[in-house]
């Protein structure tokens, strides 16, 4: 009996392997290529823009505070006594006048996230402001102390991350503005999850459309979560009390004032 040979599947061409093994090169060169670009995109937009951003805010902070008013006399202030805890009675806030695109508003304080929190109020909430200049003023609401709605955005991982800890904020925390006419101190109340397309947070009074303003609001927006922008994060404040600059800043921040501007 004879046995039958096993058939032998012919070798493919040289050149046929030698193509399959050179275009699976490239592909696997070409991956990781894709790769590196994307951690150098994820580095740039996580930790660069914050830098370029971070050192224009200090600039902008540095500008703000050569523009404040100087002290009309050289000669030291008469010593006070303290006045008793809450006998403080500036009257009704000033309100500014709101500058031009991009025009400093002022500078924000907020003591929950940390002693070196510092960033500059710019008039406009554009790419342009909000990717390099810091907190973003929304043109159509009210200025620092008005009777309204004073409303900023800001962004939270990128371009300075000016609000990355807006979340941890929680009811009773002080929140500082800083304009060249005195020293606005709102307190925190809630804060909100909403759809991008909820404007009405920016309304006179929060969320009521329609509705008369009796009281001083702050409204901060910002992208939620924190490495995502489908929801927004809304924190709301109110307006507890002001005093003038030349009553100099309110104790709890009159280190980080001195700091950020050079005037204590």
């Amino acid at each position: 009996m004879v046995l039958q040979e096993k058939a032998v599947r012919p070798a493919a061409p040289a050149p046929r392997r030698a193509f399959l093994r050179g275009t699976v090169q490239v592909v696997g060169e070409l991956l990781i290529t894709a790769g590196i670009i994307l951690l150098l995109f994820v580095a740039w937009q996580l930790w660069w823009t914050n830098v370029e951003s971070d050192a224009r805010q200090s600039q902008v902070i540095k500008e703000f505070a050569q523009d404040l008013a100087a002290p009309a006399t050289t000669e030291p202030a008469p010593v006070a006594s303290a006045p008793p805890a809450g006998a403080e009675d500036f009257g009704k806030p000033v309100v500014g006048t709101a500058p031009g695109h991009a025009g400093t508003i002022g500078i924000m304080y907020i003591p929950r996230f940390g002693p070196g929190y510092t960033r500059p109020i710019v008039q406009g909430t554009s790419q342009d402001v909000l990717d390099t200049l810091g907190l973003g003023h929304y043109s159509n609401t009210a200025m620092p102390g008005a009777v309204g709605n004073f409303a900023v955005a800001g962004h939270r991982q990128t371009h300075g991350a000016v609000l990355d800890n807006i979340h941890t904020l929680v009811p009773g925390d002080k929140i500082y503005v800083q304009t060249k006419d005195g020293f606005y101190v709102y307190v925190f109340r809630n804060n909100q999850i909403v759809l991008p397309s909820r404007t009405d947070v920016l309304e006179p009074v929060p969320t009521q459309p329609g509705v008369t303003p009796t009281e001083s609001y702050l409204t901060m927006t910002s992208c939620n979560p924190r490495f995502g922008a489908e929801e927004r994060i809304i924190a709301y404040a109110l307006l507890d009390s002001w005093r003038p600059a030349s009553a100099g800043p309110p104790a709890e921040i009159a280190a980080q004032v001195a700091a950020a501007t050079g005037r204590s």
